[in-house]
């Protein structure tokens, strides 16, 4: 739906962001509103997406918002039209969505696995597909790929988000090799580390035991600001958050290692947890209920969580440094 004041003031950046009716878009949403953007937001879920957009134009910001499944590329093809009429021009376009089913592969339904990849990967590459030939006419323009510490190391029991997310890193990194012409087209990742916002709660989860995330977890509006800095001043990989670095680190040199810690970790945290029915979650409808920006797992601290969490990245670091490189330094004598 266009707000009837859609015929003037089109003066500030045009941004269209796609998942924004709740968690990271909707801070980023309300982020650029802030910053005097017109915003042209997109989710499944057409209420909680237009509660969104009035809070935005509350703001002082112009916005609409356009009901879409990043998983159709026709409504996705749709949205950037309404865009362009919206604003006469799209500069900036965050790839927001995404999802994930929790549970060992084999149990988790192939159907969901398509979904979690329908939405996570093809999605965003339908909304690529969309706004590329945009800012190739206009000769310029902006685009984020909101990716997560998951496209650095793959995450057990995770196993259709995990294939996401690295094909999203592949994905971006292949995009900004055809555009190394185009100075002014910018493609940019963001890889936050665990972010408190409903999406856990919203997710598939077929394990059977109650989820969350360990800390340190980041706020929303955070990884909002970040988003809001790109727009300003582009570049390639944004990391956001202490565990991200380490965890890069740690499986750039040994994913092997990094892998079976992260698992073991996490069986353990699944034998401890409490008993939950096995959902489906938001991966083939909205969630019953719009979550809001904020997951509320950020209280009360689990230091217990965090420590584990960082001394899984720590310990890799060091076993391979201590003992990986002497061995590479002795096969170079050789």
């Amino acid at each position: 739906m266009t707000h009837p004041d859609s015929s003037t003031n089109k003066t500030g950046t045009v941004v269209v962001i796609t998942g924004a009716s709740s968690g990271i878009g909707e801070a980023t949403a309300e982020a650029f509103a802030r910053d005097g953007a017109q915003l042209i937001l997109a989710a499944r879920d057409g209420n909680a997406l237009e509660a969104v957009a009035h809070r935005c134009r509350n703001i002082g910001a112009r916005a609409i918002a356009v009901r879409t499944d990043v998983g159709d590329a026709q409504q996705v093809s749709d949205l950037a039209a309404a865009a362009l009429a919206f604003g006469g021009r799209i500069d900036v376009w965050i790839a927001n969505v995404g999802t994930g089913a929790v549970g060992a592969f084999q149990d988790v339904p192939i159907t969901a696995h398509h979904q979690v990849v329908q939405a996570s990967l093809i999605g965003h590459m339908n909304e690529a597909h969309a706004v590329l030939p945009i800012f190739l006419s206009q000769r310029r323009g902006t685009f984020i790929n909101m990716i997560s510490l998951g496209g650095f190391a793959a995450v057990p029991y995770a196993a259709a988000y995990s294939a996401s997310k690295f094909g999203l890193r592949g994905f971006s990194e292949a995009l900004r090799g055809e555009l190394a012409g185009h100075p002014d087209i910018h493609v940019c990742d963001v890889y936050p580390s665990f972010v408190d916002t409903p999406g856990i709660a919203h997710g598939a989860n077929y394990t059977g035991r109650k989820l969350s995330a360990p800390p340190p977890l980041l706020d929303a509006r955070k990884v909002a600001a970040a988003m809001l800095r790109l727009a300003r001043r582009p570049r390639p990989t944004t990391m956001l958050g202490s565990p991200t670095y380490l965890l890069r680190l740690a499986h750039a040199v040994s994913p092997q290692l990094t892998t079976g810690l992260t698992a073991g970790f996490l069986r353990s945290y699944f034998a401890r947890a409490d008993f939950v029915p096995r959902s489906k979650g938001n991966l083939f409808a909205p969630p019953e209920q719009a979550g809001g920006i904020d997951g509320g797992l950020r209280q009360p601290p689990r230091p217990r969580n965090a420590v584990t969490a960082g001394l899984v990245a720590l310990a890799a670091l060091s076993t391979l440094a201590l003992v990986r490189r002497p061995r590479r330094r002795d096969e170079r004598w050789r």
